[in-house]
C-alpha cells in the first residue's frame, strides 16, 4: 500500500451482516478493485473505487461471490 499520507480509512456496513467495518484505501491508485473478508462475518466483499487528488469520488461494496 502507499505511505501513510496516501490512505484513508473508510467506514461502511457488511452487505452481508449489516455489522460496521473499515478498509484503509490507496489513494496513489486512480481506481481499483478487490475482494475483502468482512471482519465480523467472514463473507467476502467487493469494494471498488475512485480518487482524485487525494480524494475518494467513488465508492461502493457490494456481496462478492
Amino acid at each position: 500500500m502507499g505511505d501513510a499520507n496516501q490512505t484513508i480509512e473508510q467506514n461502511f456496513d457488511c452487505p452481508f451482516c449489516g455489522e460496521p467495518v473499515s478498509v484503509l484505501l490507496d489513494l496513489s491508485v486512480g481506481r481499483q478493485t478487490f475482494v475483502e473478508d468482512c471482519e465480523v462475518c467472514c463473507r467476502p466483499m467487493e469494494i471498488s473505487y475512485a480518487c482524485e487528488e487525494e480524494a475518494i469520488t467513488e465508492f461502493g461494496v457490494g456481496r462478492a461471490y
